[in-house]
């Protein structure tokens, strides 16, 4: 992972974090100032930014928000103090409401980013200064240590192109943490067809099958916000097994770059996960991540012990195919 240490020093008031990445300081200095490179990593697994302004001048503006997985909307603004690229760049940070406005009863840090090259590429530091101890407590108890921690390990697929990163790899799984598993599988295809192939009965019956020997008997599907969904598979003659299904509920749907759903094998009280899919095209090509909440370390430690991974990388094999097709 780039991310190498996230230190917190409560007699500076800051919290500082290392990552070193294989790439020229000049392409990390062009992923942290192109808000559209920038959004693919600054919100953490789970909580995908959106930059709606983003004026790289000193004295300019930058707006975003970062959507949870049940729809909640976090803004940030950025005020810009000095840039010196692709050297370094500081800004104010400050949470803010829907319009922009600095929220007063939260804290205000300022962040200094700094990019120098490497004998292997290039290393950011990311030093943010705390007015107050209480500021610098109160942004590390909301999670600032991990959540940074998670999103800048996204930026190696930024820096690399989807291809160089994910093409020939297959289905890959990452323990994010106790609750969060990320997989990710890039697809030849565009990022429509990825989409339809994920929301209508008629393609996934097609590939959303596991490995071979299954058939999906049930599958209805309401893709809107409150909508609900069912599937299910039955073995086919000669296979063992028994049948089983999954339901759901929709919590966000943004087409064709997100989808987030509950998740429950029906007809048990097995706790539900939470499913977040999004979707990105490069290319041609369009990475799938699904971020999987479990209720506790023990559900998701079952679950992968099932060889869900190698079911998914059959399913996904096979959606290639049916998209070759469409």
């Amino acid at each position: 992972m780039p991310v190498t240490d996230v230190t917190t020093d409560p007699e500076a008031l800051t919290m500082t974090l290392v990552a070193d990445f294989a790439a020229p300081v000049e392409r990390l200095w062009s992923a942290f100032t192109d808000p559209r490179q920038l959004e693919r990593f600054w919100g953490p697994p789970g909580y995908p930014a959106a930059f709606t302004e983003f004026d790289l001048t000193v004295g300019g503006r930058a707006r975003y928000h970062l959507t949870s997985p049940k729809g909640e909307e976090y803004h940030g603004v950025w005020e810009f103090l000095e840039i010196d690229g692709p050297r370094t760049f500081t800004a104010l940070d400050s949470f803010a409401d829907a319009d922009g406005t600095v929220l007063a009863d939260m804290p205000t840090s300022r962040m200094v980013f700094t990019f120098d090259r490497t004998a292997t590429g290039s290393r950011l530091v990311n030093t943010t200064h705390f007015d107050s101890a209480e500021a610098l407590e109160k942004v590390v108890a909301m999670g600032a240590v991990e959540g940074s921690t998670m999103a800048i390990n996204q930026l190696d697929r930024v820096l690399e192109g989807l291809r160089a990163y994910a093409q020939g790899k297959g289905t890959q799984t990452e323990i994010l943490d106790d609750r969060h598993v990320r997989i990710t599988r890039l697809i030849e295809g565009p990022i429509e067809l990825v989409w339809r192939a994920h929301h209508e009965p008629e393609l996934l019956q097609q590939w959303l099958l596991g490995p071979d020997g299954w058939r999906m008997s049930v599958c209805e599907v309401d893709p809107r916000v409150g909508g609900h969904y069912r599937y299910q598979w039955q073995p086919l003659e000669g296979t063992d097994g028994e049948t089983f299904g999954f339901d759901g509920e929709t919590l966000v749907i943004d087409a064709p770059h997100r989808a987030v759903t509950t998740e429950h094998m029906t007809g048990t009280d097995f706790p539900a996960t939470l499913n977040d899919l999004s979707l990105y095209e490069e290319d041609g090509a369009t990475l799938i991540t699904l971020v999987v909440e479990y209720p506790d370390a023990q559900t998701r430690d079952i679950v992968l012990a099932t060889g869900m991974t190698d079911g998914m990388e059959a399913s996904y094999a096979r959606l290639e195919g049916v998209l070759a097709g469409v």
